[in-house]
């Protein structure tokens, strides 16, 4: 007699099901791995043909998650074909009903071509971009800077939407300088010595390189949304806006899971000062936040956007049913981002 086939993982109603198929049970048992607190006990259950987890619908609009096999390393579910890809590898995916991907990752888009640029002697040594811009670019332009650039580009197609963008007729013809980490955390913890080298050394070369006649837009995720702010409330008058998606805005009160950080000082320290000032300086740069529902950043995230609107600073917001995912930052780029760039550089 054949095992009972396990249907895949799915939502059901008003349930989230995690299988998995292991139909002569020789696994000693499974877990579900997730960035984000879907239960306390997220150990399957043995059933017919393999393994089980019932949990309520999370109000989330897509999952990323892994299967832990007692004994085994963590994998992609065998029976989700969805993946997705990320700095620590792959993830099984899983949209929930309803849900619909940026309708620009199947619009036409302008060509573009990729010009590496690096800088050798900074006070922190080389520092590695990558500038796209239309293949038919000519003159001056204005200018995005991402932090964590290849991997915004890789993960969440960062070109692709600008380039869709500048097709569609949604954003102007621009440059994207694609800023490599390197040290990142140490880099990108509210550093002054990189907040320095970005204002002093880095963006001057590439705007050298790629003239524009605006003042330029930087965005981060994460800790290079830190990173973001920290430059620009060093020197408010160098950026036209601000993207900060997620940002690492670490507190004692609300962050007290992050406190093993190795620059968590640093980073409160920071987040304490800004919080204590009353008011922005002069040309404080257009912010727009977004932030996943589900993410330990969100209560920070909505404090800090609270809080810089109050100093006077010009805030946007936005927000998505997700996760601390390249996924949920992806989603979250129109219009949020398209809506900076257009008002900025109008």
């Amino acid at each position: 007699m054949s095992a009972p086939h396990l249907p895949p993982t799915a939502v059901e109603g008003d349930e989230l099901v995690f299988r998995r198929a292991d139909p002569h049970h020789e696994l000693g048992g499974v877990r579900v791995w997730c960035d984000l607190e879907l239960g306390a006990d997220l150990a399957m259950t043995e059933v017919p043909g393999g393994w089980e987890l019932r949990l309520p619908r999370p109000d989330l609009d897509c999952l990323e998650y892994l299967l832990e096999p007692d004994g085994g390393s963590p994998e992609t579910d065998p029976g989700n074909p969805l993946r997705v890809d990320g700095a620590f590898g792959e993830h099984s995916w899983l949209p929930f009903p309803g849900y619909a991907a940026p309708t620009w990752l199947d619009e036409p888009a302008v060509e573009g071509v990729l010009t590496p640029v690096v800088l050798d002697d900074t006070a922190l040594g080389r520092v590695d971009a990558a500038v796209w811009e239309p293949a038919d670019a000519d003159g001056p332009l204005p200018l995005l800077l991402a932090h964590d650039g290849p991997e915004m580009d890789r993960f969440a197609h960062l070109t692709r939407y600008v380039a869709t963008g500048i097709a569609s007729g949604r954003l102007p013809a621009m440059r994207v300088a694609l800023l490599s980490p390197g040290a990142r955390n140490e880099r990108y913890a509210a550093n002054p010595a990189y907040a320095a080298v970005l204002v002093d050394d880095v963006l001057p070369a590439l705007l050298e390189r790629f003239p524009s006649d605006h003042r330029p837009v930087l965005s981060g995720q994460s800790l290079g949304g830190l990173a973001a702010l920290h430059a620009a409330w060093t020197s408010a008058a160098t950026f036209g806006g601000l993207f900060l998606q997620s940002g690492s805005f670490f507190t004692a009160e609300l962050d007290a899971q992050e406190s093993g950080f190795e620059f968590w000082g640093e980073v409160t320290g920071f987040v304490a000062s800004l919080l204590d000032a009353t008011e922005a300086a002069p040309g404080a740069p257009r912010t727009t936040l977004t932030c996943g529902t589900a993410e330990e950043n969100l209560a920070n995230n909505r404090l800090m956007a609270d809080h810089l609107r109050a100093t006077g600073v010009d805030v946007a917001w936005g927000e998505a049913r997700q996760g601390h995912t390249w996924t949920c930052w992806r989603d979250l780029l129109d219009p949020h981002l398209t809506d900076l760039l257009r008002t900025v550089w109008a």
